[in-house]
């Protein structure tokens, strides 16, 4: 998972798969606030829908499995792990309040 990838060689880039899961952690953790500026957008008032909890969950799993086997941070690993316990805890609290199978136009 360090070796470099093959066919990325050209771009002059060092990504390995482990950079790479980094890089959709990195992408899926920043990208659930467009999630939730087009929720909110579109119910024209402050919305967090279900989407950004998971996308929180898999993005900071993501991140904190990057800087613990393929960087070895500790300050990644750190500023990775909180997160993780927060938005699990929050999905939770959201399917416990809502229901697993929500109303679509309750927020």
């Amino acid at each position: 998972m360090h070796a470099p990838i093959e066919w990325l060689s050209w771009t002059g880039m060092h990504m390995s798969a482990w950079k790479v899961i980094g890089w959709v952690g990195a992408l899926m953790f920043g990208g659930r606030w467009l999630v939730q500026f087009i929720a909110t957008k579109r119910a024209r008032k402050p919305v967090i829908p279900r989407m950004f909890w998971y996308m929180s969950i898999a993005g900071s799993l993501m991140t904190l499995a990057y800087f613990i086997f393929g960087k070895n941070d500790s300050v990644g690993i750190l500023q990775n792990l909180f997160p993780s316990f927060t938005a699990l805890y929050s999905l939770h609290a959201d399917i416990r309040h809502r229901g697993w199978h929500r109303d679509r136009g309750e927020h």
